[in-house]
């Protein structure tokens, strides 16, 4: 069964707000298999994001992370939303889906309000501390990531490395 969809779809994020345009189907989690528990780890020493999928490593992939004056949360969190080609809105400035929208080409909103996992328009930000908290990736690898995850998928961002982020990242 699917939810039917009307108006406008807001989120908050950070000093920014996003503006998704219609809700459409591609921020409802589609059919998954409920028996694949899906995560997220983010090594934040590392600047790498890991993608496990019932308890294999599918993708790993480098990612920018909070700069010092703007660092990432860390914690347990879960996905709470998905946004195809989001509008990047902060006071005084808006700019719609394309090139050179810093939110890049998809949005992963977390339960932390404000941060998320995005694009960029900077694609030599990744690998370095630079975003305003949130994880950052190369628009492809977030758009490959952005097909995999779904709304209530778990997301792990550490701030210290730990024996499964040293064995998944060691590779």
């Amino acid at each position: 069964m699917r939810a039917k969809r009307t108006g406008w779809m807001v989120v908050a994020a950070g000093a920014v707000t996003l503006w998704a345009g219609p809700a459409s189907a591609a921020d409802t989690p589609r059919a998954v298999k409920t028996d694949m528990p899906r995560r997220l780890v983010v090594s934040i020493p590392d600047r790498k994001l890991a993608l496990i999928e019932n308890d294999e490593l599918v993708g790993v992939f480098a990612v920018s992370v909070g700069a010092p004056g703007s660092p990432s949360p860390t914690g347990t969190f879960t996905i709470v939303n998905r946004i195809p080609n989001p509008t990047y809105y902060k006071p005084g400035k808006v700019v719609g889906p394309g090139a050179a929208n810093p939110l890049g080409t998809r949005w992963i909103g977390l339960n932390e309000k404000g941060y998320g996992i995005h694009g960029t328009d900077q694609p030599r930000s990744i690998g370095f501390a630079r975003s305003h908290g949130c994880i950052r990736l190369r628009n492809k690898d977030v758009e490959e990531l952005f097909d995999r995850v779904r709304a209530g998928d778990v997301v792990e961002l550490h701030a210290e490395r730990t024996p499964e982020t040293t064995r998944l990242f060691s590779r």
